[in-house]
């Protein structure tokens, strides 16, 4: 069992994200200012921040890797929540998925802004502890934003408190505006966290100097993609240089390594191993505490397979028959990674269901009370991840050899089972190769969206891929697409404060 459980301390410090509106205010002195008096209330209020990273598993994979060529996930029926998101809906906007990743992430930005005010020398008189409580805030708050700049965007910027009746005045701020927060908490956290906590160390899970250095490195790697002519995550901003010397950072600290066995990074029994720089905790203990991310991604057939009854037709989100065929034979990841027949204990035949299994545990365990309560925590970024983005932004353009892109590349593969590729290598095997290493952790879709690849790749892919004619209706995908509408909740609390983006209904 973990020591500590960094996400689940409900500390909401008399604050509730609203639904209906960016209620950023607290609910009274006594429940928010009364609060704040020691170290302690400011560690659980911390505690609260991180809560708010709960949904970024099933939301990397409802809103990233199933829009991506990674999956042909669209129900039987046509009626499951993520057809419309597979299917490039223009009526996105009444999406739960859509709710979701709005409201989480304010949350969590309000959350942050409400610690980060109440900070003082009088309730924390350590200046480390202090500074620390602040750039995790900090750090957090980056990363919420940064989701929401990929997701939407446009959106408010709001990097203090304000009341209910201010944030309707609030409009959705430049996406370089965003940018200029994201990367000044970013930096703050590099300055002012830890640069690292061993395994076993009481803040295992925190965020690090490290972590943040790579968020931020993902951050102008985004900033460095094309802008499609939309108002989205890529600026062109060619930053490459910027993000290579965050990742040799990372490198030099010595604290991380490939692991020579790739089933091992992802086991229950090795969380929080050598390869982890920041990873989502999860904990179960039988006690209902978990996270469902692992249903979100293999579903009924497969648990059922190991006899844990799902009570609902939870449908596999399908992978994808080019996906499948992307990986060589004797590519060790595969059998990690995808399950192509499921067994039906009731028949006893098989189903040929692909399904994608990189975080699903046979062993009971490693269960919890129900499919909502697995264990398992979730990474956000690892050393091989670090050292393929060295890759791309050597490519690009930053210092460095092809020499090296080549050796990063096929260590990869070497640990994978696989002979080094022939000659130098480029962009395009890079990212084929990102494909195969990240399936189902959340990057497919950022991927291309950076590299440029993505309406090319994604209208190559959808007339081959989508054999039942599902895909069809917004086909061609243009550029509109890259992003997401906002939720039509946000758009209908005060008329005219947000235009929707462009293309949805």
């Amino acid at each position: 069992m973990k020591k500590i459980l960094i996400i689940f301390s409900v500390i909401t410090f008399g604050l509730a994200a609203c639904e209906d509106q960016l209620d950023q205010a607290p609910i009274s002195d006594l429940s928010v200012a009364g609060f704040f008096r020691n170290e302690s209330d400011f560690e659980q209020a911390v505690n609260g921040v991180y809560h708010s990273l709960r949904g970024v598993p099933s939301r990397w994979m409802n809103l990233s890797d199933i829009r991506s060529d990674n999956f042909y996930a669209y129900s039987s029926m046509g009626v499951r929540e993520w057809d419309p998101v597979t299917a490039f809906a223009k009526t996105l906007a009444t999406s739960i998925y859509m709710d979701e990743a709005w409201s989480a992430n304010f949350e969590g930005i309000m959350r942050a802004n409400t610690l980060i005010e109440n900070l003082s020398t009088d309730a924390v008189p350590d200046d480390d502890l202090r500074n620390r409580f602040e750039a995790e805030a900090k750090f957090l708050r980056g990363f919420f934003y940064f989701e929401l700049v990929k997701w939407f965007g446009k959106v408010p910027l709001i990097d203090h408190l304000v009341t209910p009746t201010e944030a309707l005045d609030i409009p959705r701020s430049p996406v370089t505006d965003i940018y200029n927060l994201i990367i000044s908490d970013l930096q703050f956290a590099i300055e002012n966290l830890d640069d690292y906590y061993p395994k076993g160390n009481s803040n295992m899970g925190r965020a690090t100097k490290n972590a943040a250095r790579g968020i931020l490195a993902r951050v102008y790697l985004a900033r460095s993609g094309p802008d499609y002519g939309i108002e989205g995550p890529g600026l062109g901003a060619n930053e490459y240089g910027l993000a290579l010397s965050l990742l040799n950072d990372i490198i030099a600290s010595k604290h991380y390594d490939k692991l020579e066995n790739y089933a091992d990074i992802f086991s229950d029994a090795n969380e929080n191993n050598e390869e982890v720089i920041f990873d989502i905790q999860f904990e179960s203990n039988q006690g209902g505490t978990g996270t469902d991310f692992p249903g979100e991604f293999a579903g009924r057939a497969w648990w059922n397979s190991v006899a844990i009854p799902w009570d609902i037709a939870l449908e596999t989100k399908d992978v994808s028959e080019d996906m499948i065929n992307s990986y060589d034979t004797i590519d060790k990841r595969f059998d990690v990674n995808i399950q192509l027949d499921i067994p039906d204990l009731a028949s006893g035949d098989t189903i040929y269901d692909p399904t994608c299994i990189k975080y699903c545990s046979s062993d009971p365990q490693y269960w919890g009370v129900d499919r909502f309560d697995f264990p398992i925590n979730f990474i956000v970024l690892r050393y091989t991840d670090v050292l393929m983005m060295k890759a791309e932004c050597i490519l690009n353009g930053a210092s460095g050899t092809q020499g090296e892109v080549n050796q990063i590349v096929n260590d990869v593969r070497d640990r994978a089972g696989l002979n080094p590729l022939p000659g130098d290598i480029t962009l395009d095997d890079l990212m084929a190769e990102r494909r195969k290493e990240f399936f189902g952790e959340g990057l497919r879709w950022h991927d291309l969206v950076r590299s440029g690849k993505v309406l090319d790749m994604i209208n190559a892919w959808i007339p081959v891929e989508d054999i039942r004619e599902m895909l069809r209706e917004n086909y061609p995908i243009q550029a509109y697409n890259i992003i997401y509408p906002l939720p039509q909740e946000q758009i209908d609390v005060k008329k005219g404060l947000y235009e929707q983006n462009l293309g949805y209904e």
